[in-house]
């Protein structure tokens, strides 16, 4: 329903990269190439220079890709209407998450929801914080679930759930007199702390400093890219850690881990949808209602 050329426009301008290109469209390189030359020779200027081996925006090309990311968006909330009259609800909708809720808290949820409206086509990646908000630049996912306090002017954050932070270790180790853990204890005992750039480590960082403590302050055993990597680690050291209770409920129940109060510390952080302020994309918002909806049961 839109001319194909303004979509090879598009991927070249978001991967900046012609092969790129291609290789997404399922297109050659050279069908590429005459795509972009056709809507420039339409256009009447360049969409693109070349700087060495690379390709960057002209002017022209940054309004062109601004104006295209409309359409795009105007297209998919026609694409949704269109089924509303059908009584259909359809369309495709790529969902971006912090690794934690990606992981523990969204496949139940996008299960009911697929099942619920099996002709949208939903996918779902992972990555911290920063990565999710990064794609939501790059326009390759429609809608972010974060775990941080991450307030960028250019997005909107709307509150989905809450979840807790607790310390963890493993049940076979003895972790401080058996009374709950002082700032002090905290400076001694081996942790093992999410990357830098995960929502998990941004809060936990904020609630230490209730404590008068800074992650310098602490004995840090390793930085570990996600929650499973450090679940693992703990299976098999005298380590702590500070980990969502989501995603540890199972090795408690089983008695595996086993929760090591901290004096003054509860950390209840909230997990926020987010999406580019000013989108109203139908999809979004239908999946946005439909996973509040379904929390709060």
């Amino acid at each position: 329903m839109f001319d194909f050329r303004l979509r090879v426009f598009h991927t070249v301008a978001k991967r900046l990269s012609f092969t790129k290109a291609a290789e997404e469209l399922y297109i050659s390189q050279p069908a590429v190439t005459k795509h972009i030359h056709e809507l420039e020779q339409q256009l009447g200027m360049a969409l693109f220079e070349r700087i060495g081996n690379k390709i960057k925006l002209t002017r022209a090309g940054v309004l062109v890709m601004h104006h295209a990311e409309i359409i795009f968006t105007d297209y998919r909330n026609l694409e949704y209407e269109i089924n509303q009259l059908k009584h259909m609800q359809g369309g495709l909708l790529p969902i971006g998450a912090s690794t934690t809720i990606a992981q523990y808290l969204l496949p139940p949820l996008l299960a009911k929801f697929n099942q619920r409206y099996p002709d949208v086509k939903t996918s779902l990646t992972s990555g911290n914080t920063e990565q999710i908000e990064q794609a939501l630049f790059e326009k390759s996912i429609q809608l972010g679930i974060i775990e941080g306090s991450s307030k960028n002017p250019l997005l909107k954050y709307v509150e989905f759930a809450k979840d807790e932070i607790i310390l963890v270790g493993n049940m076979k180790h003895q972790y401080g007199n058996g009374e709950p853990l002082t700032p002090a204890d905290l400076k001694t005992i081996p942790l093992l702390m999410r990357e830098h750039g995960s929502g998990t480590l941004e809060v936990i960082t904020e609630e230490l400093k209730r404590l008068k403590l800074k992650i310098t302050d602490l004995n840090v055993a390793m930085y570990m890219g996600s929650t499973e990597s450090i679940k693992s680690y703990l299976h098999h050291s005298p380590c702590a850690a500070f980990i969502s209770s989501q995603a540890v409920q199972r090795e408690l129940e089983l008695g595996e881990f086993r929760v090591l109060p901290v004096k003054n510390f509860k950390l209840v952080r909230k997990l926020h949808f987010t999406y580019l302020q000013g989108l109203q994309d139908k999809l979004c918002q239908l999946f946005i209602r439909f996973a509040r909806q379904n929390m709060a049961e």
